[in-house]
């Protein structure tokens, strides 16, 4: 059965409508690093330093901004372990593993398509 804006709306009023958690669950998800860091732990637990070597171009503070956004929302898992020097390690929780089951595809699709949209933005 193929979903459509209008389908959604009628089935839930209000959904996404200012306001609406809806809005706010796409601005974490979908942020160009909120996307990336997901990306990134699809494939298993990893450290910080993993993380910011597999997410090209972040710095940081928006890594460390985007983790505690997607810890919050309950998508990832943070395990700070008592070592020295001390480990924290990062997975995808069962409700993240879910998200990602349906991003990856949209994911492959845009990877295998982006160089042609974009070649046909810079011909207007």
């Amino acid at each position: 059965m193929k979903v459509s804006f209008d389908l959604l709306r009628s089935e839930s009023p209000g959904l996404f409508e200012d306001g609406c958690p809806t809005r706010a669950v796409l601005d974490h998800v979908m942020s160009k690093w909120g996307v990336l860091v997901l990306m990134a732990l699809t494939d298993g637990t990893r450290r910080w330093g993993e993380l910011r070597r597999t997410v090209d171009g972040v710095s940081e503070k928006m890594l460390a901004s985007t983790l505690r956004t997607l810890t919050a929302d309950g998508l990832v898992t943070r395990t700070s372990y008592p070592e020295v020097p001390p480990r924290v390690e990062y997975a995808l929780t069962p409700l993240g593993e879910e998200l990602m089951e349906r991003m990856m595809p949209l994911m492959a699709w845009i990877g295998d398509n982006a160089a042609g949209i974009l070649e046909s933005s810079r011909g207007r």
